[in-house]
Formats: structure tokens, sequence, C-alpha cells
């Protein structure tokens, strides 16, 4: 795969909650970023709202003013049930086909957008039930958002989520594998995760998921905890995770994904930006010479420094 000239980094909606979508994406533009991971939420293009064509028309008009690629995202917490987070799901008991649902809602979302990905999960699923019903509830499921993306032209990209059913690069191979290794699924992943609950590396990863890397978000964690971290307060090798993307030839959007920031999102999404570039430029540096990164102090957490002031996250 030829290597691009540049990684193209976006910002997530989800890390927008108090911004109206407007508003969100003119800052997210503003500050320089190639693209946004919009996530199909009831803040931001709600996917059961009155006239959501008619919304949808208006948001790509506004993207291509502002030049914004778009990948759609869809773990909104509370969007189907205001009592359980994430549920139903593609293996739930009971309600999967309102999960279906969504997505072929996000499909067509994103079929409208032009968006370069649909990204999604499986869910958790509940005490009790095999694993065989896990894998029949979960390919059941995607197969119809499959059918339905088929129909649209769009690409599925889907996401191992720590604490799901699928929860490694390695799972999303094994589901397409279930399926007949389906063109239009591909894989989405979280360099985050990557430290949080794969046995490798992020450069392991990008290179098990392949040609099937289709959509990646960006931010940082520590081993064996699932908490979306500002760059530095983790244990992510940044550059050393951006310089693997740069080998494998990735040139989708690779977007920051902190949901929890919302509190101060237009300079958290400002010092994201600053870090992905001094992280490319230090990564590219290194491959035009030829030579290792350097280590960044890599598992020593630098968790908080420098952030007084800004007031506790929600």
């Amino acid at each position: 795969m030829p290597r691009p000239e540049r990684l193209k980094f976006g910002y997530g909606t989800n890390g927008f909650g108090s911004h109206r979508l407007d508003d969100a994406l003119a800052v997210i533009a503003g500050l320089g970023y190639d693209g946004v991971a919009l996530t199909v939420d009831h803040p931001h293009l709600d996917p059961f709202a009155p006239g959501l064509s008619a919304r949808t028309v208006t948001v790509g008009q506004r993207l291509a003013e502002l030049d914004l690629a778009v990948v759609i995202e869809t773990g909104a917490r509370y969007v189907l049930d205001p009592w359980h987070k994430h549920e139903p799901n593609l293996v739930s008991d009971a309600g999967r086909e309102r999960r279906v649902d969504l997505l072929c809602r996000a499909v067509r979302v994103g079929a409208e957008l032009g968006a370069e990905a649909v990204s999604f999960w499986s869910g958790t699923l509940p005490g009790g039930v095999s694993a065989d019903e896990g894998w029949r509830r979960l390919t059941a499921g995607v197969a119809a958002v499959l059918e339905e993306a088929g129909r649209y032209g769009v690409t599925c990209a889907f996401e191992p989520e720590p604490g799901m059913f699928v929860d490694t690069v390695g799972g999303v191979l094994e589901l397409r594998k279930r399926l007949g290794d389906p063109e239009g699924l591909k894989v989405t992943l979280d360099i985050g995760h990557c430290v949080c609950n794969e046995k490798g590396s992020v450069a392991d990863c990008v290179q098990q998921a392949g040609d099937l890397l289709a959509n990646v978000q960006l931010d940082d964690m520590v081993e064996g905890v699932h908490e979306h971290l500002e760059f530095g307060e983790g244990e992510v090798d940044l550059p050393a995770a951006l310089g693997a993307l740069l080998e494998a030839g990735y040139d989708g959007l690779a977007a920051v994904e902190l949901p929890r920031h919302g509190h101060a999102a237009p300079a958290v999404a400002r010092r994201s930006l600053e870090a992905l570039r001094a992280a490319e430029a230090t990564a590219r540096a290194a491959r035009d010479a030829g030579t290792a990164i350097p280590p960044t102090g890599v598992g020593v957490s630098n968790r908080g420094a420098g952030r007084r002031g800004e007031g506790l996250r929600d």
C-alpha cells in the first residue's frame, strides 16, 4: 500500500456534547482538523427525530463548506434506552432488532454524507448466554446491517471494544470468517484499546488488521483500564502508534475519541491536535532517517499535569 503524504486527523463529536453540532463542526474545522467522527445521537443528528433525511442533507452541506471528511460512529450511550447504557445491542437477550434498525439508519446517514465508514460494535453478552449463542446473535445482526450497507455502497467498520463480546482485532477477524469474509466489513481500531486490552502493541494490531483497517480512533489509555485519556496521560506511545499507521499506508480518517471531555472541548481538541502533529513529525523524521522512533517515556503517566483551572470531568 502506498504511504500517505500525511495522516488525516479528525475529532469525535461525542467529545462536543455541550455544543450544537454546527458549532462543534466549526470549532473542529477552525482548529485545523481534516474531518470529524460523527456520533449519531440525540444532541447531534438524532437518528430518531423527524426529518432525518433533510437534516442529514444540511449537515452534509456544512461538512462540504468546512471541507471536513466524515466517519459515522454509533456508540451513543442512551439513544435506544434511557435507563440502560448501550442497550439493546447486537447480542442482547431482547431488542436486538432495534440496534439493527439504528445501525441501518446510520448506514443511510453515512451514504448521504459520503462517509468513509460506519463504525459499530457487538455489545456485552448477557450473563448465562453461551458463546455459541452470542455468535449466532451477532452474525445474524451484522448480516442484516451489511445487507443494508451493500444497497448503499457503504463500508462498515467493526470495532473491538473492551468488555464486549468481541473485544480484540482477532475477534473481528473471527466474525468476518463466520460471515464468509464479506468485502464490506472491515476494522475500526482504537489505539488506546491496544494498550488497554490487546496482547500486542499498536503496531501489532495495525499489522493484524492489515488492509481491512478502515477507521482509527485516537486516545490514550493505561493497561487494563478502559478510560479514554488525553495524550500524555496514559501509556500509549503516540509517535510509535502514528508511525505504525504511516508504515501501513493508512489513508483514512484517524479521529480523537474523548467522549468525557466535553466540558473543555475546544481546549482539549486544540491540545490533542498539537500532540498529534508533534508525534507525527517525530514518526516521519525517524522513518525518513531510517532510525527507530525515540521512546517517549511510555508507561509513565503524566495524568493531570498542567490541567488546573478547567474543572472536573463530567
